[in-house]
C-alpha cells in the first residue's frame, strides 16, 4: 500500500510562485507512474504533470511552460514547482501514484493512491 502526503499549497498573487511537495512512502514499485492533478469546485479532477519511470515527463497546455516536475531518486518526494500562477490555477492539488511503465498523459481513473490533497488559490 501506498500513502501520499501532500505540502505546501497556499494563497498568492497571480505571477507568484509556490512549490508542492508529495511525501511517498510504502511499496513503491521500480516502474512507477506518478503525477499531479487538480480539480475546482464543480470540475472535474485534471491532470496537471506526470513522470514516468524512465523519467518522461508531459504537461497539459494550460501549465506547460509554467509548471515543473519532479522526483528524487528514491521516489520518496514529489514535487510540482508552479511559477507565473494565475487565478485560473486556483483548485486543490492532489499528488497520484499507480504502477505500470506504462505512462503517458495518464487519466485519473487509473490511479488508485491518491494524497489529500492541497489547497492553492491564487488571487488576482
Amino acid at each position: 500500500q501506498v500513502q501520499l502526503v501532500e505540502s505546501g499549497g497556499g494563497s498568492v498573487q497571480a505571477g507568484g510562485s509556490l512549490k508542492l511537495s508529495c511525501a511517498v512512502s510504502g511499496d513503491i514499485f521500480s516502474t512507477s507512474c506518478m503525477g499531479w492533478f487538480r480539480q475546482a469546485p464543480g470540475q472535474e479532477r485534471q491532470l496537471v504533470s506526470f513522470i514516468s519511470s524512465n523519467g518522461t515527463t508531459g504537461y497539459p497546455e494550460s501549465v506547460k511552460g509554467r509548471f515543473t516536475i519532479s522526483v528524487d531518486s528514491a521516489k520518496t518526494t514529489l514535487t510540482l514547482q508552479m511559477n507565473s500562477l494565475k487565478t485560473e490555477d486556483t483548485a486543490t492539488y492532489y499528488c497520484a501514484v499507480r504502477p505500470g511503465y506504462k505512462c503517458y498523459y495518464p487519466n485519473p481513473m487509473q490511479f488508485k493512491s491518491w494524497g489529500q490533497g492541497t489547497q492553492v488559490t491564487v488571487s488576482s
